[in-house]
């Protein structure tokens, strides 16, 4: 039997096929030719276009998802915890949680200087169980005095807040001024425009209602 010698490829097809191999090409060599296996593909866009809520910071967006939420405001949950605290005054509330789940984390004191924490249903009004804080006894001496100090309320002073600037009170606490003199009481507020969900910060003096402080954030 006489054999024959294999067909000899073209070397421009064997090169073809050599680029091919080291390249990874799904298309076939020789004489196959290549199939269309479907539609083109459509070019994919480098980055998705921007949504309308993309333009608020963190902050902005946590504010819009959680303010609107809550229907109980912060003279509500105050007067839901001193209700909780017996012989209390409110010192401080601040809004807290998610959308779902919103909540008022108020504070009240006796005239001693205990501190106890509440927290309160923002969308309820329900106070849960009072927690007292463990301040040592210079705490509760600089708090004591404090209040006795203080003749504006916390009402008093959401209200000359929101008299500058249209807005919800989402926090007042009664500290001491770091805008006037050390040892005034003065509470802090912040009011959040539901215009542009930014937020607007006070400090008023709690002797005689006047703004010791005021910052504007910007968008």
């Amino acid at each position: 039997m006489t054999r024959r010698a294999p067909l000899a490829v073209p070397r421009a097809i064997g090169l073809v096929c050599a680029v091919a191999a080291g390249g990874a090409l799904v298309s076939g060599c020789g004489n196959s030719p290549e199939k269309d296996t479907g539609s083109p593909r459509r070019p994919v866009p480098a980055s998705a276009p921007a949504s309308p809520s993309s333009s608020l910071s963190a902050a902005q967006a946590q504010r819009k998802a959680l303010v609107p939420s809550a229907t109980v405001d912060y003279a509500q949950a105050m007067k839901a915890a001193v209700a909780a605290v017996p012989a209390s005054e409110p010192i401080a509330a601040e809004l807290k949680g998610t959308a779902t789940a919103p909540y008022w984390n108020t504070s009240v004191a006796t005239s001693d200087g205990t501190v106890s924490d509440v927290r309160v249903d923002a969308r309820t009004g329900k106070a849960g169980q009072p927690q007292t804080e463990s301040d040592d006894s210079g705490d509760k001496q600089q708090l004591a005095a404090r209040l006795s100090k203080a003749t504006v309320t916390a009402q008093q002073a959401a209200q000359t807040a929101t008299e500058k600037s249209k807005g919800t009170v989402t926090s007042v606490e009664l500290g001491n001024s770091d805008h006037g003199s050390s040892d005034t009481p003065a509470w802090a507020v912040g009011v959040v425009s539901t215009s542009d969900w930014n937020e607007t910060s006070y400090e008023i003096d709690a002797t005689n209602r006047k703004v010791l402080w005021m910052h504007a954030e910007q968008s």
